[in-house]
Formats: C-alpha cells, sequence, structure tokens
C-alpha cells in the first residue's frame, strides 16, 4: 500500500468523502482529529462505518485508536474491533513494549470475534517522543501482525520542546531527520514498509511532492495524506514508473538467464546482487 488517509471518525460528511479520492487504506481517527468530549461518540461512528462499508474494491480501512497514556486505547479496541478493522494505527508506540501489548489485546478480541489469529494488522506511529525513537533505534520493534512504521513529527516536535521542525516545510533540523531514519531503518529490519509523516501544509501541492519524492528516493514505501487532495501526489510518486518497472524486468531476467553469476552487465552498466534486490523490491511494488 502506498497512501494512508486521515479521516476524523466523527465527521460524517468527510467519513463519506474518504473513499472518493481512491486512497489504498483509510484511518478512521479516534486520536488527534477528536475532540475530548467526542471520543465515545467517534468510537461508535467508527464501528457504524466499518459495518456498513463494503470491504471488496475500497480502500482498506484501520482506525487509529488513542494512546496508552490516555487510558482509551483498549476501550477504543473493545468497540471498533467488532467491526472486522483490517488494522490498527498506534499511535506513540514507544518499542517492543508497547507493540507486544496491542499485540495481546488482538489476540484476545479477535477470538472474542470469531476473527481468524493474525488477521488484524498493525501500522505503529513510532517516533512521537524522545523515548520511542531511542527505543526504535535501540531495538527495532517486530511482530508478525506489524504491517509498517511511520514516524511522527507534530507530536515529537511538541515532546522535544521544538519551536517546528526546521527553518521551513520539507527542510528538517538533525533531530527529525534523526527520526525519519531511525524508523526507516527500523522498518527495513523488521521486515515491513516505512511510511513517511504527513505533510500540513495542503494548500502546497509542490512541497508535498518533493517531501514524497525525498521519502522515496530514501527507501519508504508510501505516505500518509491528512486531506483528498494529496492522495493523488502520494500514488503518483509511490507508483514504480514504467522505465523502472522495465529496468527490474531486465535486471531479474539477466540473473534468471545467468543463475552461477555473481556479477553481470546490463547495457553496459555492472550488475550484482544488490541491483536484483532493488529489482525485484521494485517488481513488489509495482503488483
Amino acid at each position: 500500500m502506498r497512501s494512508f488517509l486521515f479521516v476524523p471518525a466523527d465527521s460524517e460528511r468527510k467519513l463519506a468523502k474518504g473513499p472518493s479520492s481512491g486512497p489504498d487504506a483509510l484511518i478512521l481517527d479516534l486520536e488527534d482529529s477528536v475532540a475530548t468530549d467526542r471520543k465515545t461518540i467517534a468510537r461508535d461512528m467508527a464501528l457504524a462505518y466499518l459495518r456498513s462499508a463494503s470491504r471488496t474494491g475500497g480502500p482498506k480501512l484501520y482506525v487509529r485508536v488513542n494512546a496508552l497514556d490516555t487510558g482509551l486505547t483498549l476501550g477504543d479496541l473493545a468497540v471498533v474491533m467488532q467491526g472486522r478493522p483490517d488494522g490498527i494505527v498506534f499511535p506513540k508506540c514507544v518499542g517492543q513494549r508497547d507493540l507486544d501489548l496491542l499485540a495481546t489485546w488482538l489476540d484476545a478480541l479477535e477470538a472474542r470475534e470469531g476473527i481468524a489469529v493474525g488477521a488484524t494488522k498493525i501500522l505503529t506511529i513510532a517516533t512521537e517522543s524522545a523515548a520511542a525513537v531511542l527505543a526504535l533505534a535501540a531495538a527495532p520493534a517486530k511482530h508478525a501482525r506489524l504491517m509498517g512504521h511511520s514516524w511522527g513529527g507534530e507530536d515529537l516536535m511538541a515532546d522535544l520542546g521544538a519551536l517546528a521542525k526546521g527553518p521551513s516545510p520539507g527542510l528538517y533540523d538533525d533531530t527529525f531527520r534523526l527520526a525519519r531514519t531511525v524508523n526507516l531503518m527500523a522498518s527495513v529490519a523488521a521486515g515491513v514498509t516505512a511510511y513517511d509523516t504527513v505533510y500540513p501544509d495542503i494548500r502546497n501541492i509542490e512541497g508535498l511532492r518533493a517531501e514524497a519524492g525525498d521519502a522515496r528516493r530514501m527507501g519508504y514505501g508510501g505516505k500518509i495524506a491528512i486531506h483528498p487532495d494529496q492522495v493523488a501526489i502520494i500514488h503518483e510518486v509511490f507508483t514504480p514508473s514504467a522505465q523502472e518497472i522495465d529496468w527490474a524486468k531486465k535486471v531479474i531476467a539477466t540473473f534468471e538467464g545467468n543463475p552461477g553469476a555473481g556479477v553481470l552487465t546490463l547495457d553496459g552498466k555492472m550488475l550484482d546482487k544488490p541491483h536484483l534486490v532493488l529489482a525485484r523490491r521494485l517488481m513488489a511494488r509495482a503488483g
């Protein structure tokens, strides 16, 4: 999946509009976009949406629950798991300990609902505090349910007491570049997709394109959107081009035609095993 789109779970209008921009997945948000006095309403609306939405041909449906320190997480899960979401977005996750706790709760709730064990996937927001960044760097969080890590800049900025993430949109100070890099490395180490953080300036389409391009060049596999207009740009950037697919096919075919070779040439350029790994990843993303 290349794109996730946040939708406040307590907004009937935005829930109805969510799929129209074609995201690969919707995130029904119970956390930051929902006021404290509407948390219970948002839970119930998320459940109703999950129960009514078509599961054929539309986006995957994930729910962002509230963070562990709110005391609301288990209550959120107890309600929304009745609607069999495709996955849970887990904010303010601090390393393996928190990931394992969420997975244990999902084990129990899947059993309660008659859902196949492990069917509910997890996308963490894994860098929203200094402690989370350091935990992820020390021991990349892994789990069979895990499908990706994303990094969060807004909450990290608040935790650090930073006045901004950098001198201008898309230009990050070292602390935020570190979080972005750690998230990518941890995702690769865990064998899952790295998702770039949201781009908050929703009117700056070229800024979004540039930041998404930077992320893809680094190795990120997708990006989270906060507005429907951002989805098409994210797909444009993170979908392998025809030229990239053609190159990948040629690389794979060259190695398959020379199974015993370690170093080969293609169009006058050297190929070795890392090129084959990259080619296979491109084809997997294209698929």
